[in-house]
């Protein structure tokens, strides 16, 4: 009986050229025709580690907050999804989703980096689970594991500052959205009862034209 050694390619597997031979695989050639994805995880737990630090003296009151409002160059931020945004936000705050932040659409919205900028989320407010819904992880009753909060303010903190946007507040409070120092605007926000009466007989007067 005539011994045959039969060489064969197989195939590429994940960039792998494999020759297949009796009774063992021979690696000839590794191949990568895409370069690598633009992510860092190790550089951004650097700028994480870099803001824990930075931020602890960045966290304010309401009082705070409110104060800080009112003075010249300075901007509230709401990073929000835009349908929440349009629902409540605090009022005055200007809008970027979190998902579009770009070194570009940052600087059309807040050309100054210089600029002093407040953030809120979800977190911060309570008694409105629909619009500010608490972002947080409840483990079921046989896990172990402990409850976590995921608050947008974390994540929005460390891209500001990643972005070169270092003047940044973040406010430390959970506030009731029936707080009488905190006001909202939005579709969902009621309008008071005399406001309210004057657009409706506004309304009623253009439909009537």
């Amino acid at each position: 009986m005539k011994k045959i050694t039969v060489l064969l390619l197989c195939s590429v597997l994940g960039g792998l050229t494999l020759m297949a031979q009796p009774g063992r695989i021979i690696a000839i050639k590794k191949t990568n025709p895409l370069p690598p994805s633009k992510v860092d995880f190790d550089a951004y737990d650097s700028l994480a580690g870099e803001v824990k630090q930075y931020r602890k003296d960045r966290l304010i009151s309401l009082a705070q907050f409110r104060d800080f409002a009112k003075e010249p160059n300075t901007v509230i931020l709401d990073t929000r999804s835009a349908e929440m945004y349009k629902r409540k936000h605090v009022k005055g705050a200007i809008h970027l989703n979190f998902s579009d932040f770009t070194q570009e659409n940052l600087r059309r919205l807040i050309p100054s980096a210089d600029t002093r900028i407040l953030i809120y989320c979800n977190n911060n407010f309570d008694n409105d689970p629909v619009v500010f819904a608490t972002k947080s992880f409840t483990p079921r009753a046989k896990d172990k594991s402990k409850p976590i909060t995921l608050a947008l303010n974390i994540p929005t903190f460390i891209n500001l500052y990643g972005y070169g946007y270092k003047n940044v507040y973040e406010l430390a409070d959970l506030v009731s959205v029936f707080n009488p120092f905190i006001l909202f605007e939005g579709t969902d926000v009621a309008l008071p009862a005399a406001k309210k009466k004057t657009t409706v007989q506004a309304a009623n007067t253009k439909t009537r034209q």
